[in-house]
């Protein structure tokens, strides 16, 4: 038992690369579009691939629906729950599967032990593996991971944001305005404008990331700085957000947002969505997620997921007067209502 799961952890980035092909094969799409029971051959066919791969293909489905990625009958494969998360008209999960598995953002980690055994200089293992650059600056600077990464920030939006206005719809009651902080190209603003129809919703990002986000009645867009100033709203969200700083950085943008809701009506706040590393959701996929995202934050950012007491300090530090914790559907996320 222990060598198979010595084995099996070692190889487990081999499904992470399956799935990477299967987004980019589109094969939920397909068995999707067939709509009923998907037999190889005529999937095969679909993709196309030549026929002397058929049977590789299948190899690839038999990993696939042992991950319960699909399921199969004896007429031919049809999709799961994980499957339709995948689709494109749907939560579109596998952007967040294409930028995941990305080169540009998976290299770094062949040389993690490099860093660990490094001076401590305070940088990551992706800026030690790109010449001092942090990620944001290659993100910039190179629009296709840019993008990438906009698309899968996008993708995990429809999930979270969806749950949140399901759950906690009182969260936004009385409130007139809201300002997306880091907000990207608008997905979570929109899914709250179109939940709240009477609220104003604001995306604040930086001028490369908000070109874009496109303007309606509902959504402002505003192309900024949340280190120099935030609009003046009701309520201001940070969407998986403050993971990506620093303790001290946390602290400034959360001074910030605490600037732009006062001196506000009563009822002002500030909704941070982020994880929290020992909150107790007796969901052992979501703890590992929480550990996942960790040590992406750590490599890639040089910063962490956060306890409950990390967060009430610097909930505190920065100048709040208190806070209230919700659970998400989701497991892995939590929210947390901010007062001034």
């Amino acid at each position: 038992m222990e060598l198979t799961s010595v084995l099996n952890q070692s190889l487990t980035y081999i499904s992470s690369f399956v799935l990477r092909c299967v987004v980019d094969l589109d094969i939920a799409g397909r068995i999707q579009a067939y709509g009923r029971p998907m037999p190889l051959n005529e999937l095969a066919r679909s993709i196309p691939i030549s026929p002397e791969k058929d049977m590789m293909l299948g190899r690839l489905m038999a990993l696939l629906v042992h991950k319960e990625v699909f399921a199969q009958d004896e007429a031919g494969y049809v999709l799961t729950p994980f499957s339709k998360l995948i689709l494109t008209e749907n939560s579109n999960m596998g952007a967040f599967v294409r930028f995941s598995t990305a080169l540009a953002v998976t290299k770094h980690l062949c040389v993690m032990s490099e860093w660990f055994k490094n001076g401590d200089d305070g940088s990551s293992v992706y800026i030690m593996d790109n010449d001092g650059k942090k990620f944001f600056d290659i993100a910039r600077e190179k629009p296709e991971i840019g993008n990438l990464f906009n698309e899968a920030m996008a993708s995990h939006s429809k999930q979270k944001i969806g749950d949140l206005v399901t759950s906690y719809p009182h969260i936004f009651d009385g409130l007139n305005s809201l300002v997306d902080v880091g907000g990207g190209t608008g997905t979570a603003a929109k899914i709250i404008a179109d939940a709240f129809p009477s609220l104003r919703c604001t995306v604040l990002d930086l001028p490369h990331v908000v070109e874009k986000a496109s303007e309606s009645n509902s959504i402002n867009v505003v192309a900024g700085d949340m280190f120099e100033k935030i609009p003046s709203a009701d309520a201001i969200l940070l969407n998986n957000v403050l993971h990506d700083w620093h303790g001290e950085d946390c602290v400034r943008i959360l001074k910030r947002c605490k600037d732009a809701i006062e001196p506000r009506k009563d009822g002002s706040k500030v909704i941070v969505v982020d994880i929290i590393q020992d909150f107790e959701n007796n969901n052992p996929k979501a703890t590992e997620t929480g550990f996942l995202f960790d040590i992406l934050m750590m490599t890639s950012h040089g910063t962490k997921e956060r306890t409950k007491q990390e967060w009430h300090d610097l909930i505190i530090g920065a100048g709040y007067s208190g806070y209230t914790i919700y659970p998400t559907r989701l497991g892995s996320d939590c929210v947390m209502e901010l007062y001034p």
